[in-house]
């Protein structure tokens, strides 16, 4: 989260940043405006229906808006679960990554992850207890570190079954190895192309297993706060059921360096207790899975880097 300092908190007007307009101009197109337009009213609804004070700048990330709040009342020593409390209020759309994260939020309760205060079904809207958003784990000069608390974290958060309503990895799957032909007919590097076939057939070797724990699925460096009752907690979860081996890449890829690949590799499977061999197929998965994006948007292969180290 990127800190934005024009917020009136005396007026409690609030002004959206221009970054995340543009990203939901550019992602949403009309949906993305409404949504954008929609922000301040939302803000304060919020504020009011759940007695919340602005006390800081606004936060901002690629589709939400996220205020720095304090939550009135509550009994005399529960401020950790939001009475009397410090929280956080973070505006989003609805859609299949970000449906899930209440869902998810409730079955953590709190452990390996930030904790779900409240709640607004139909718009999105969560509260959350506030975490330390100056620290972040991409700020641990140690990589190698900043490895074990991902490791440390996946292994909680990937120790509990998957509840009913959230998106499959089987699902996923079928529909990414639907799309391989077509995509990779706009790959123009051959070399990209075979090593993104091999991708493909690693995971047809899995996929009739896709597994059932519950993913957190972005736990990259960024998405990891310090916090007052724990060293570490995850934040911004986009959900799914699977294996806990789909996990692994974003701590392979961001901090990104050739030379720790496998070691990260290593240090996660051990982490998590991972059959090496599906956790390789699973990774190669979520290899594939970016560069179809990447490629279907015209855009160059960044995550083809992580799948050459692991072959």
């Amino acid at each position: 989260m990127t800190p934005f300092t024009h917020v009136s908190i005396v007026k409690k007007v609030i002004e959206v940043p221009g970054e995340l307009a543009a990203s939901q101009e550019r992602s949403n197109g009309a949906a993305g405006r409404a949504f954008v337009a929609e922000l301040p009213r939302r803000a304060r609804e919020f504020a009011e229906r759940w007695g919340l004070r602005i006390d800081g700048p606004a936060m901002y990330g690629v589709c939400a808006l996220v205020l720095p709040v304090v939550r009135a009342g509550g009994p005399p020593g529960l401020e950790e679960f939001g009475g009397g409390s410090r929280a956080v209020l973070k505006l989003q759309p609805v859609d299949e990554e970000t449906v899930g994260e209440p869902l998810a939020l409730r079955v953590w309760d709190g452990e390996g992850a930030v904790r779900l205060l409240e709640h607004d079904e139909p718009t999105g809207t969560l509260l959350l207890e506030r975490l330390d958003a100056s620290r972040t784990l991409s700020g641990v000069p140690d990589s190698r570190e900043a490895v074990r608390v991902i490791g440390a974290l996946l292994a909680r958060l990937t120790a509990v079954p998957a509840p009913p309503g959230l998106r499959t990895l089987n699902s996923l799957t079928r529909a990414m190895l639907d799309r391989v032909p077509r995509v990779l007919e706009r790959v123009p590097d051959p070399e990209d192309r075979r090593l993104l076939r091999d991708c493909a057939a690693a995971v047809r070797e899995v996929a009739s297993e896709p597994g059932d724990r519950l993913l957190h699925w972005d736990l990259h460096y960024g998405n990891v706060l310090a916090a007052g009752r724990a060293d570490w907690l995850a934040i911004d979860p986009k959900p799914l059921a699977g294996d806990p081996g789909f996990e692994l890449l974003p701590a392979l890829r961001n901090r990104y360096d050739p030379a720790e690949t496998r070691w990260r590799f290593d240090a996660l499977t051990d982490a998590l207790d991972l059959d090496r061999e599906r956790a390789w197929a699973w990774t190669l998965g979520r290899v594939l899975q970016n560069s179809l994006w990447e490629a279907a948007e015209g855009r160059p292969l960044t995550a083809v880097a992580v799948a050459r180290d692991l072959m």
